[in-house]
């Protein structure tokens, strides 16, 4: 994928409308070609950072908001990651000792 910073900034200025048109089309290119599988989480991901920009006042609150989305992600990957990379990690819990018990003999009512 080709991106000139300086068009797309100029289309920005200049155009806004067909800045956004095109903004659309590329991010709809960039989810079609990704695994069918993978698809559906990326719309959504696109439709959580499409209503945090409407949310936003102003061009820099959707940009710190888009951050924050960015790094709470970043965040949950990062924990994810530590738990895998924990010692221990993937090995069953350690086994927890039993009580004693006291046992208690049955008699048999019939046989005895």
């Amino acid at each position: 994928m080709d991106f000139d910073f300086s068009e797309w900034k100029e289309l920005a200025r200049n155009d806004p409308k067909e800045f956004e048109r095109r903004r659309v089309a590329m991010i709809e290119g960039v989810i079609a070609s990704a695994p069918q599988d993978v698809q559906r989480r990326l719309r959504g991901i696109q439709f959580q950072a499409d209503m945090e920009c409407k949310k936003a006042s102003n061009p820099l609150s959707a940009t710190i908001r888009l951050s924050r989305m960015m790094w709470e992600s970043f965040a949950e990957l990062r924990e994810a990651l530590n738990k895998l990379t924990s010692p221990g990690a993937g090995q069953p819990p350690p086994a927890q000792p039993r009580p004693a018990s006291n046992i208690v003999p049955l008699r048999n009512r019939g046989r005895e």
